[in-house]
């Protein structure tokens, strides 16, 4: 089944882990084709997911100046264009580009206007998510919510918590999870990654977010899978990246199909399209070929993902009357 042509929704994707190496070589012209495949996309298995997110470092370096912002957004859209996708979530941690001199807020600034500029050029609908960082202080972590507060009503649409979850506690972030709820903030966060699934009980019980990044851990925990579906938590599922971080030895023993057969809402998702060298097309072929997934599978996918997309209702309406006649 070729699925290139049918629409689809990403709610899990990292800006500062989907430069193309077109992009990189305009930034960055010394750059060459050996040297990007070798920093900044991840071999088949990394050690585990520090190993894995070193690989971002090179691409925030390349994003520290508004045209770089600008270009590396315009660029991801390009990409979201090309695999049909029709509504993405993009995250980033707007902390991470401050070497040039931006101010966080011009940081923000500048990538939500080119995520305007972005949907304008391609059709394609989105919106952003701030990131704070698992290693951040309390500070920094209030910074970045207040940061979603001062963007209300802008492209800027939610919340995260992301990076390597197994080496730092939640104890640095609880306030700030705390005020996105006193505030309405939608939130989501990384859980149930690189930690099992006491790391989802424990960030459903502190941070309160309406999807968990990742969470197919929970697999491991009848319990807690009862719980997702009770709270109707949805879960943003990357399985090749899931399969390069080392949580799965390989994507035939990923619990994405259990999970599914398990009545949890959850998503497909390319997670870092550089960095996984994935697309969401290729997710879905990889998918099928393993697991035998239909199109029933992915319309179910993508449909749960709309009903969890931190956007307007009219907005979901019109998504869903794409996904709905597509796939039928």
């Amino acid at each position: 089944m070729d699925y290139s042509r049918f629409p689809k929704i990403e709610l899990h994707l990292h800006l500062d882990c989907s430069l193309s190496y077109d992009v990189v070589r305009q930034l960055a012209p010394s750059v060459t084709e050996e040297e990007y495949r070798r920093s900044f996309v991840a071999p088949a298995k990394c050690t585990d997911l520090a190993d894995y997110i070193s690989r971002a470092v090179k691409g925030i370096e390349l994003m520290q100046t508004r045209e770089q912002l600008r270009l590396v957004t315009l660029d991801l859209f390009q990409q979201l264009e090309a695999d049909n996708v029709i509504y993405a979530e993009i995250r980033f941690a707007p902390l991470q580009h401050l070497q040039g001199g931006l101010t966080a807020a011009d940081v923000v600034r500048t990538v939500n206007d080119a995520v305007a500029e972005g949907i304008s050029q391609t059709g394609v609908e989105a919106r952003l998510l701030l990131c704070t960082l698992r290693h951040y202080t309390e500070a920094q972590s209030l910074e970045t919510v207040g940061l979603v507060e001062q963007f209300s009503g802008t492209c800027v649409a939610g919340f995260d918590i992301a990076a390597d979850e197994a080496g730092f506690p939640i104890d640095n972030h609880l306030s700030a999870f705390a005020y996105a709820k006193e505030k309405g903030i939608p939130c989501t966060a990384h859980a149930g990654e690189a930690k099992g699934p006491e790391s989802v009980r424990e960030t459903l019980e502190n941070f309160h977010p309406l999807r968990i990044g990742h969470g197919v851990r929970s697999s491991e925990d009848e319990r807690l899978l009862q719980l997702l579906k009770d709270k109707n938590i949805h879960l943003e599922v990357c399985p090749t990246s899931n399969v390069q971080t080392n949580v799965y030895p390989s994507i035939e023993d990923h619990t994405v199909d259990t999970l599914f057969r398990s009545g949890v809402s959850l998503g497909i998702n390319t997670d870092a399209r550089t960095i996984s060298a994935v697309t969401l097309d290729s997710e879905y072929g990889r998918l099928h070929q393993i697991f035998g997934w239909t199109k029933a599978h992915f319309k179910k996918c993508n449909l749960e993902a709309i009903d969890h997309a931190f956007v307007n209702e009219e907005t979901k309406a019109r998504l869903r009357q794409v996904i709905e006649q597509a796939y039928r």
